[in-house]
């Protein structure tokens, strides 16, 4: 798996760049996008998100020095919560065949999300990580309940 973009992702890294966060839900700059392969082209994957805390520091923003400065412990990390890729399940050869983009995760601030976005604590570094879920079957409903045999993740 290759992150596209990663020019991009570097350059942002490079700089501290930050993304606001909101209760209401908010799409993710830049776009999560990766390439796949390696999968075997005839069986079923399911592809997900979930993002993990960097560190276990709060950070508050330094006018004064235009920088990021760790302001305390970090916030209790939330419930994890996985953004499963709508076009899952889906096969191998439709996975790898072009870019996977995750353009519709949303990630929020708000405890209480009953929308599906990611939770996030505001002012905390995270790190996305991608799943790929392999199963044998090709139905979303079995797959979203049955133990899975095979468990990948990308960071």
């Amino acid at each position: 798996m290759a992150i596209e973009s990663k020019s991009l992702w570097d350059e942002f890294d490079k700089l501290g760049t930050e993304m606001i966060v909101t209760r209401s839900g908010r799409r993710m700059f830049p776009t999560l996008q990766v390439k796949i392969y390696g999968m075997d082209p005839t069986a079923t994957y399911l592809l997900m998100v979930d993002f993990i805390p960097l560190d276990d520091k709060r950070y508050r923003y330094a006018f004064y020095s235009s920088s990021w400065v760790v302001a305390g412990k970090a916030d209790p990390h939330c419930p994890g919560r996985f953004h499963v890729h709508p076009d899952s399940p889906q096969t191998g050869a439709s996975w790898m065949k072009n870019v996977v983009s995750f353009d519709k995760l949303k990630l929020t601030n708000n405890l209480l999300d009953e929308n599906g976005h990611i939770i996030l604590n505001s002012m905390h570094r995270y790190q996305p990580r991608v799943h790929c879920v392999y199963s044998p079957s090709s139905k979303a409903d079995e797959l979203l309940v049955q133990q899975t045999q095979a468990f990948r993740t990308f960071t």
